[in-house]
């Protein structure tokens, strides 16, 4: 099913066939404990009429033993068909959420285009708990059908009027059920939509926090995060007073049902048509049905909630990609000559460029915007509205998106880092290591981490953040326990150890003092020799140790030459650079 078909039914019918087998077997054993409680009643009337009515002491105690019988067999199914149930239900949205988690992380990107990280994770957890739920509420649905079926047959063999009654006033009663859920259903979705938007607001608040401290502009954030949440606040109560609403008045058509069932069975017993035995049986039977028709109430309101969700999710799964995705492999060996023909993409205007192979190259901008949009070209998180970028002589549009990212990496400067120590978050944790590191992982660096991260940490003199940290400590979530130099440091260790045949960093150590800075381009400049590497920065420290430097200016080539050539000759460049 591509992406662009999938809808909030697609989803839920998806949902509910990969549960299929589970919730077959949830339904039988379900069917069977409703059986068993439509008996409960039937069995006391029996009773009364046989036993107590004719003081029959041997067939009270029959009976009572046939009752012990179906109250083990119903206490028994029903807790396998519950779990059965809730296994379904559980599967069901952990599937959902690995479906969103493939689209969020899919190398074609689109999915995060218009959310915040909090309204994704959001999707991915809360809205798939209740799509996921949608199978336990359609196997109580069945085990209420299968309730109301077996006292409608009891009724029907008591009597032909109360058996009428259920038969026909069920469906009623189920139509009405529906119609009240709309509104629940509107307002669920509208609380999902509000409460998604203010997880992602204080998601974002939380990861600025200090950047925001920095600024002095807490009581604006607060003032942000107050009114994104008033707004979900509201938003919830609509949609509670919508759920109340719904099952009151379901609940009150469920008693006057039942009310009616039991009135008819009284003036038949007056009548003479029922015995004392069946006049107990249907009135047992009535109270019983109040359970499925409760169900039913219940079933309603889980299903107007999971069409609500189903349908966030589509939108995530259906979200367009941001660039179409190629199918041909990287050419091997990859040498790592990049080309830009023509360009136009946002504030590149026919940008014609190229970086040769195995060098370090630097490119200076006169408007960051210049190199968001060289960025987002190079790694193809956006492909351009004109001309081309070629890797190796290849357009990157026919390369697959997830192999080009094996060879170009674009090491963005606000990348994030997880928990866990300063050397786990350069090389995560892997089931085996790969052929690169087994001829050399059999040396160890200082704090046990194999030769490449030790050098790539040195080089990024990230190992002096990690000796910076008590034994064993962390860096924190999204390293909050280091400073902003630290972090881009690591972040730096990260793409070198990571070793692309193809390098693109951008400006990695704007939070650096100049001594640490001029340090860390010598160590870059080495660990890179001879590969493609391309510094996106307007820093002199790394600009001096390039091989070749380009300066982007209104949107073009503006000077190309060296550091020390373009700082002599050309004034955009000395504006950019040491201004």
């Amino acid at each position: 099913m591509g992406a662009a078909e999938v809808s909030g039914r697609d989803v839920l019918a998806r949902s509910v066939r990969g549960q299929a087998r589970g919730c077959a077997l949830g339904a039988v054993l379900g069917a069977v404990h409703q059986l068993g409680e439509a008996m409960v009643p039937v069995l006391v009337g029996i009773v009364v009429d046989q036993a107590v009515a004719g003081r029959d002491g041997r067939r009270l105690v029959v009976w009572l033993a046939v009752l012990a019988v179906v109250y083990v067999c119903l206490s028994w199914s029903f807790r396998l068909g519950a779990r059965a149930g809730e296994r379904a239900a559980e599967e069901s949205a952990h599937t959902l959420r690995l479906a969103v988690l493939r689209r969020v992380l899919d190398a074609r990107g689109g999915a995060e285009e218009g959310r915040l990280p909090g309204e994704l994770a959001n999707v991915a957890t809360e809205d798939a708990r209740r799509v996921g739920a949608v199978n336990m509420a359609l196997m109580s649905g069945a085990w209420a059908v299968a309730g109301i079926a077996v006292s409608a047959v009891a009724l029907l063999v008591i009597s032909v009027p109360l058996g009428l009654i259920v038969l026909l006033g069920t469906p009623v009663l189920l139509w009405l059920g529906h119609l009240l859920g709309k509104p629940l259903e509107r307002r669920s979705e509208a609380e999902q939509e509000r409460a998604a938007q203010a997880a992602g607001v204080a998601a974002d608040l939380v990861s600025g926090l200090r950047v925001l401290k920095g600024l002095g502009a807490q009581r604006a954030a607060v003032a942000r995060y107050r009114t994104a949440s008033r707004t979900s606040l509201t938003a919830t109560l609509r949609a509670a007073r919508a759920e109340a609403w719904q099952t009151g008045l379901v609940l009150s058509l469920t008693g006057g049902f039942i009310a009616l069932i039991a009135l008819v069975g009284g003036r038949l017993a007056l009548d003479g048509s029922l015995s004392l035995g069946q006049l107990v049986s249907a009135v047992g039977l009535a109270l019983f049905l109040l359970g499925p028709l409760e169900t039913f109430a219940w079933v309603n309101a889980e299903l107007a909630q999971g069409r609500a969700s189903a349908a966030r999710i589509a939108a995530v799964l259906a979200a367009d990609p941001a660039v179409t995705g190629g199918t041909q492999a990287v050419p091997e060996p990859v040498r790592g000559a990049l080309r830009l023909r023509g360009v136009r993409l946002g504030p590149l205007d026919g940008v014609d460029l190229d970086l040769p192979a195995g060098l370090l190259t630097g490119v200076a901008v006169t408007d960051p915007a210049c190199a968001e949009a060289l960025l987002s070209c190079l790694g193809r998180e956006r492909d351009p509205d004109a001309g081309a970028v070629e890797l190796d002589g290849v357009p990157l549009t026919r390369l697959d998106p997830a192999e080009l990212r094996g060879a170009v990496l674009v090491a963005a400067h606000d990348a994030a880092l997880f928990e866990g120590s300063p050397a786990a978050n350069v090389v995560p944790p892997t089931a085996a290591q790969d052929g690169a590191d087994a001829g050399e992982a059999g040396e160890a660096g200082d704090g046990g981490v194999d030769v490449l991260t030790a050098r790539a940490m040195a080089a990024a003199h990230a190992d002096e953040v990690a000796r910076s940290l008590p034994r064993g400590a962390g860096v924190g979530e999204g390293g909050r326990q280091l400073s902003g130099g630290q972090r881009q440091r690591l972040l730096l260790a990260r793409a070198l150890r990571a070793g692309p045949p193809v390098l693109v960093v951008h400006d990695p150590t704007t939070a650096v003092d100049a001594v640490t800075e001029a340090r860390i381009a010598e160590g870059l400049r080495e660990l890179r020799q001879g590969r493609t590497t391309l510094v996106v920065t307007n820093s002199p420290a790394l600009l001096a140790v390039t091989d070749r430097v380009v300066l982007l200016d209104g949107g073009r080539v503006g000077a190309e030459g060296t550091h020390a050539g373009l700082v002599r000759t050309d004034a955009a460049y000395r504006s950019a650079v040491l201004a």
